[in-house]
């Protein structure tokens, strides 16, 4: 969802019909401090605009993605992932860049060809 620096409403009401805080294993309270220790790392890296901040070098993003090693949570994430920032209708430079990568770092190129093949 900051991938693209903007908060869009039917995102978060995705995000929170998804409940996805609790599908990750996470309270409530636990997700808010990861977003925000996710935000004060992109902000302490930033050179200008909040949506310069959002664009996460390539090195640090397969960072980002190597501390997720659980096959079952990067499937669940990725499908989670997907339907929050496809929500809006809408899937910006950014939303693509981030989940790609997730989708080449963990290898779910075919679990990605499945979930769309749910879809249609």
């Amino acid at each position: 969802m900051l991938a693209d620096g903007r908060l869009c409403k039917k995102e978060l009401d995705t995000f929170d019909r998804l409940d996805v805080h609790a599908q990750i294993g996470l309270g409530k309270a636990e997700f808010h401090s990861v977003v925000q220790t996710l935000c004060e790392d992109l902000l302490s890296a930033a050179h200008s605009s909040w949506s310069d901040m959002c664009r996460v070098d390539p090195r640090a993003l397969g960072e980002l993605m190597a501390e997720i090693d659980a096959p079952d949570l990067r499937r669940k994430l990725i499908s989670l992932c997907a339907a929050v920032v496809e929500a809006d209708g809408h899937v910006t430079e950014g939303e693509s860049i981030v989940l790609v990568a997730a989708v080449e770092h963990w290898g779910l190129q075919r679990a990605m060809l499945e979930m769309r093949g749910e879809h249609e």
